[in-house]
């Protein structure tokens, strides 16, 4: 019996309970929905397979003692197949035990449903918008976006096991000052010149600039030939080389994000163009319709959005008084666009932005407020924290391209893409991580992804070998996985779908890291006490005396009854493992 299941059954003794009357002042509209009545494990097993603080929860609102309202529960408890015990603990802990096939069913469960265990429809109907990565085009993607691209695709993963509809995104800010430094740097580069004081630098740089050089002498223009100087002054203001620059190396740089970004197996549904909000009126729709709900003034020649009468600190300037768009403009337009889309427009808008975001929460929360939704609700607003590659316990910069910073590419070239997804995606992303080369590609337990990954190569292995010693699942009897080794991995198994579900709700991926790793800790335990293939004696123990050497045999060669039910143990955790790391894009290899 799984922890929903058990949930189920609670829930629905609680609303019995209140309609018999016998729990007090209990009545049902008092009763908390199912997702919110907690069945967990108890961390001594003496204590049973699984507990509930109903009692607890409850007990004020029925006006009795915790202890006496789980008095009620227990009678009604036992009566259900497949519970074997119930006692009650402390201030009013609910302790169930189950039986062996009962707590075993789990198995079934997980076999039946293979790559569908743990899916739900808890996020069903929603359409969620979830905006993440989003460099600017003027440079390879950085440790940080490359943090925000692991757990960006995992929590799309793990919403879409929850039922939601995901739009993954992708906003490329390609208008404004960004880009035109971007392109006043390859123009220096191109002419053998210093590097702007505000511009970018790094080898690609150079490389972007030959390829424009070459890419335009292939269509028969020279591009260091065109009019470079166009001010007054001598500089060079917006001239047709620099334009030719700009028009010909920002989608270059597109192309080599979304290279990146399909080789960190990261698909995104759309790439959003900044520009196009532009293009297409979607500014100007956007202020129109805030100046029709009151919140559009002009002051000192100015556009200001009036932020303060939705929680802002101060009012925001979106048309400055030289009639060019403030940065903020762009953002409540792109809002506005999300939720108003003909295709898949968004119930919820989730941005995922970096940890020099802060000071941008409120603002993009009055705006939305001010078109009338609810902040928290239908925008959500994630802030990561830095990440610190290092090796040999120092920091590292690894990146000659890209200059002083470590770059998506550098970090899948050091470790591979799985040890990169899994080990960004393992951590809160409120948090910082220290990244270490040095572990991460290491072939030992303290390597988390490789711990996890070796669980499913053992698991495969054990398939193999017990298929080569004849062994298969035909007659299992799961009441024979009675062995404490046996419960705790079935009882992992069995919270499985309970962490899915925590997960997307509390916008967590890294919950999935932290129980893949505890499965595997169960299951490499598992998998050192209980036998599933007979093992064949080694010259040593066949010298043993007699008695001792038939205890050993005995020991290797499980009967097969029981050894069927451990293959099935087997494959449900291999299955469950799989599922798990595909939640976080990570592969589940078979042989290591």
């Amino acid at each position: 019996m799984s922890p929903e299941a058990l949930s189920e059954l609670i829930s629905a003794i609680a609303h019995d309970l209140a309609a018999a009357g016998t729990a007090g002042e209990l009545t049902d509209d008092l009763i908390p929905p199912i997702e919110k009545i907690t069945v967990m494990r108890p961390k001594d097993r003496a204590h049973g397979d699984w507990a509930s603080n109903i009692a607890m929860q409850l007990a004020k609102k029925a006006g009795m003692k915790p202890r006496d309202l789980a008095e009620l529960f227990v009678p009604e408890l036992e009566k259900n197949t497949g519970i074997k015990s119930v006692e009650i603990a402390g201030p009013g802990f609910i302790n169930i035990t189950l039986d062996s096939a009962s707590a075993a069913g789990v198995v079934d469960t997980v076999l039946e449903q293979g790559a569908d265990f743990g899916r739900n429809e808890h996020l069903a109907g929603k359409t969620l918008n979830l905006e993440f990565v989003s460099a600017n085009p003027t440079g390879p993607i950085h440790i940080g976006g490359t943090r925000w691209a692991a757990v960006g695709d995992s929590m799309a993963r793990v919403l879409e096991a929850n039922g939601a509809k995901v739009v993954r995104e992708y906003y490329f800010n390609d208008h404004g000052e960004q880009i035109n430094r971007f392109a006043r740097s390859l123009v220096a580069a191109a002419h053998g010149e210093e590097t702007p004081a505000d511009g970018y630098k790094g080898a690609y740089i150079d490389e972007i600039a030959q390829r424009v050089i070459d890419e335009a002498k292939a269509d028969g223009v020279d591009v260091l030939d065109l009019p470079r100087v166009t001010a007054e002054d001598g500089s060079e203001g917006d001239s047709v080389q620099r334009e030719e620059f700009r028009k010909r190396a920002v989608p270059m740089m597109f192309a080599e994000i979304k290279d990146s970004m399909k080789e960190f197996r990261v698909d995104f549904d759309v790439w959003f163009h900044e520009n196009s909000l532009y293009i297409d009126g979607e500014v100007e729709k956007a202020i129109a319709e805030l100046r029709e709900r009151g919140d559009i003034y002009e002051k000192d020649g100015a556009t200001w959005f009036a932020s303060t009468k939705h929680g802002d600190d101060k009012d925001r300037v979106i048309i400055k008084s030289d009639g060019n768009a403030a940065y903020f403009a762009a953002d409540i337009a792109y809002y506005r666009n999300k939720r108003h889309r003909i295709l898949n427009p968004a119930d919820v808008a989730i941005y995922m932005l970096g940890a020099d975001h802060h000071g941008y929460i409120g603002r993009m929360m009055a705006m939305c407020a001010a078109f009338g939704d609810e902040p928290g609700v239908n925008m959500q607003i994630l802030i990561g924290q830095l990440v610190n590659v290092m090796k040999d316990g120092k920091p590292v910069r690894m990146s000659k391209r890209a200059g002083n910073v470590v770059t998506l590419d550098d970090l899948v070239d050091a470790v591979g893409v799985d040890a990169a997804r899994y080990s960004l995606a393992r951590t809160d992303y409120n948090q910082s991580v220290d990244i270490d080369l040095d572990l991460l590609s290491s072939h030992t337990n303290e390597n988390p992804v490789y711990y996890v990954q070796y669980a499913h190569a053992r698991s495969c292995n054990v398939d193999r070998n017990a298929a080569a010693a004849g062994v298969t699942t035909e007659g299992a009897d799961l009441s024979l996985l009675d062995t404490e080794a046996d419960g705790d991995l079935i009882a992992a198994l069995a919270q499985y779908p309970s962490m899915v579900a925590t997960a997307g709700d509390g916008r967590a991926p890294h919950r999935v890291a932290h129980y893949l790793e505890d499965l595997a800790g169960r299951y490499h335990k598992w998998y050192a006490a209980e036998r599933v293939a007979p093992m064949a004696l080694t010259d040593a123990e066949q010298r043993l005396p007699e008695a001792e050497r038939a205890a050993l045999e005995i020991a290797k060669n499980p009967e097969l009854a029981r050894a069927a039910a451990r293959l099935r143990l087997n494959d449900a955790a291999r299955q469950v493992i799989a599922n798990g790391l595909d939640l976080l894009g990570v592969t589940a290899p078979e042989k290591m």
